[in-house]
């Protein structure tokens, strides 16, 4: 054999890089399904079978196209479950000259494919992966002689660059670069009335038998399969984006932010993941909701919204994952030690907000992006979580989830780990902000005005107490200024109230369940 070309699971598109100058007659692929993949983090029910089902899938469409692959399914009886043995393992059966790789999505990854090529002496060709919009040696250019990196500016060079959104004068579509102040609505207390269903993909005969296998193999997993329907080919991927477009973009840019609990997708594209397993071109992606505007279908505040998510962050986090990897991942600038709570692994809460988001994450294996920014995110970093327990939860549980776009948004943007490379300012807030942006505070025992009583929101609580801890390293931020003069309304009284309070809150949010029948302390209100 000449090239032995390795596609991991997330690299299912037919036009990756690792194929370039294949030819069958002399070349091979070898793709495996590792124990590893799933367990370095605990990766919950959905995520498993969405890689499964989909590289399933990619290995029938290669096979079609008269493609050698070399397999190796999670059950089978030979399998050694690390990427780096089963490699050996087909290196010994196929004899390669070399191998070939497009970048993996994970610093772990690429380090476990050098070290196991070196060990067995084959050269290891990584090329580039054309299916993001800014190379890794662009961005390293935009980065530096920079003092600070800000999206806002990477995108602009994007769009610049691809031409999206731009007038026959090269200049922004309706004069401004960004429509944020346009997308920050919330529903009324009516709620959102009716809202389209999103386009569903029933279990086929390989995803049914994948769903099977995970059930038994990683039956103690988080999360469960009963509502699996995500996008596992490219066919399916093109009819979720053609839906998306059609019955939710519209609205999409308004109520991006907001949530309603019951309703996990609203207007949102459900589109990440098979973006991300690289099912989908986020070329085809942009060009649609650019189309969708021009051709009059939806207004320019949520085509650009959207937009902005693609061409701008989604290619900004993974420049800052590969500029700073793999110090970054060990960042921890507010010095959090505390563990994560028990509840995100079960989502039971009695805060209705974190009830919902994470209950809807372990059935799905999703939440919106405010869900995860400002609700299992926020309450992580005002709780104090590590970083690293926090990260790996979040990498766990989503569908969507590599680590080259969960690591900087949750460390970066949700945690301020890194000390404010990723954002600005550190994103708190008390939990009059989730109760102005959904429904959850109405249906909840705890009330987000009040921050020391027996009634009193435990982001509240942990929001005051945030700033008592970092005042001195706020105080310097310009954009956290108003929010560090309001400790000067606290009396010494209410200092002391708030920092017992959230002591208790930060030994108790973990507790296990109240036996059953038995009413829990009020110190457990937390968790129970």
């Amino acid at each position: 054999m000449r090239n032995l070309v390795l596609v991991l699971g997330d690299q299912l598109n037919a036009d990756s890089s690792a194929f370039d100058g294949f030819d069958p007659a002399l070349d091979a692929v070898w793709m495996a399904e590792v124990a590893e993949e799933s367990e370095h983090v605990p990766s919950a029910q959905p995520r498993i079978a969405i890689f499964l089902a989909a590289m399933r899938h990619h290995r029938d469409a290669l096979r079609a196209r008269g493609i050698t692959v070399h397999y190796a399914a999670l059950d089978d009886a030979a399998n050694t479950q690390t990427l780096a043995s089963e490699l050996a393992r087909a290196v010994r059966h196929c004899v390669p000259d070399q191998l070939i790789v497009t970048e993996p999505g994970e610093h772990r990854v690429r380090q476990a494919l050098e070290t196991a090529a070196a060990t067995l002496g084959l050269p290891l060709t990584i090329r580039s992966d054309r299916h993001f919009l800014c190379t890794l040696e662009r961005f390293h250019q935009h980065a530096a002689d920079r003092k600070q990196l800000r999206m806002e500016f990477f995108y602009r060079e994007m769009r610049r660059l691809h031409g999206v959104l731009l007038t026959a004068e090269n200049e922004p579509e309706g004069g401004q670069w960004n429509f944020d102040h346009d997308n920050r609505g919330s529903f009324p207390k009516s709620g959102p009335g009716p809202l389209p269903t999103p386009v569903a993909f029933p279990p086929d005969p390989i995803t049914a038998e994948v769903l099977t296998l995970v059930r038994t193999r990683f039956a103690s997993h988080a999360g469960d399969l009963k509502s699996f329907d995500w996008p596992v080919t490219p066919a399916d991927a093109q009819r979720a984006l053609a839906d998306f477009i059609t019955h939710r973009l519209a609205a999409f840019g308004q109520f991006q932010d907001a949530i309603w609990t019951g309703e996990p997708w609203l207007y949102h594209s459900r589109l990440s993941a098979a973006m991300n397993l690289k099912l989908l071109d986020p070329r085809d992606v942009i060009r649609a909701a650019e189309d969708a505007y021009r051709t009059g279908r939806v207004s320019l505040a949520s085509a650009e919204g959207f937009i902005r998510q693609i061409l701008g962050w989604r290619e900004y986090v993974r420049g800052i994952y590969w500029l700073k990897m793999p110090a970054y991942g060990e960042l921890n600038a507010l010095g959090a030690d505390q563990p994560l709570p028990g509840f995100y692994w079960t989502g039971k809460t009695e805060m209705a907000c974190l009830r919902d988001a994470i209950g809807q994450t372990l059935q799905h294996g999703y939440a919106h992006h405010i869900q995860r920014l400002m609700v299992t995110g926020l309450y992580s970093l005002l709780l104090g979580v590590r970083p690293k327990e926090i990260c790996a939860w979040y990498l766990g549980v989503y569908v969507d989830a590599v680590e080259w776009v969960e690591l900087p948004n949750t460390l970066g943007m949700s945690q301020y780990a890194d000390g404010g490379l990723m954002a600005s300012k550190p994103y708190v807030a008390t939990g009059n902000y989730i109760d102005r942006m959904s429904n959850a505070c109405a249906g909840c025992r705890f009330d987000p005005a009040q921050r020391i009583s027996a009634k009193a929101c435990p982001f509240t609580t942990l929001y005051w107490d945030f700033l008592l801890r970092h005042e001195r390293l706020l105080a310097s931020n310009p954009r956290m200024g108003l929010q560090v003069k309001n400790l000067a309304r606290l009396s010494p009284t209410e200092v002391i109230a708030i920092q017992t309070r959230a002591a208790e809150i930060r030994t108790h949010s973990g507790a296990p369940q109240p036996a059953a029948g038995a009413r829990a302390a009020e110190a457990d209100w937390f968790s129970r």
